[in-house]
């Protein structure tokens, strides 16, 4: 069964400003784009945004998934701290409410039905389709400020 490829990116101006998502997805040998993007938001939001709309878009559950994301926060907090958040009541280990917990809960829930294993890779490294993604989210914010 062939595995789809995913490579995420999230980029804000400012912090919180405006922000956009991009997705490269890799699927038996073609590319697709997918890019959007927020008025008001912040870098992380947009980090878990690109992966739920990236996953949102295999229709397979049956279907293998690889995310590369060059976001720590992506990646740790779906492969090692959600865990103990949801034990927690989605409370911190400091008992704080978990910061971005309506993504947070909507990433598991959509990874959850599918088969990811989850990638790190450095951020503007000259890696190809982090390039890419990283290149559709800002396109994001582009086309935002043209409109307003």
């Amino acid at each position: 069964m062939n595995r789809v490829e995913i490579f995420t990116d999230g980029a804000c101006r400012g912090n919180p400003g405006p922000g956009g998502w991009g997705a490269l997805i890799r699927r038996e040998g073609e590319e697709i784009k997918l890019y959007g993007g927020q008025a008001r938001t912040t870098n992380n939001r947009m980090e878990l945004t690109a992966a739920i709309e990236a996953l949102s878009s295999i229709n397979d559950s049956n279907t293998p998934v690889d995310l590369t994301s060059d976001s720590e926060y992506l990646r740790k907090g779906i492969t090692e701290w959600i865990g103990n958040w949801k034990k927690r009541n989605w409370k911190t280990a400091a008992g704080k409410p978990v910061k971005n917990q309506d993504l947070w809960r909507q990433l598991d829930a959509i990874a959850g039905a599918l088969d990811v294993r989850w990638h790190w890779v450095k951020g503007h490294s000259g890696h190809r389709e982090n390039e890419i993604a990283d290149q559709l989210a800002n396109l994001a914010i582009d086309e935002m400020l043209e409109v307003t």
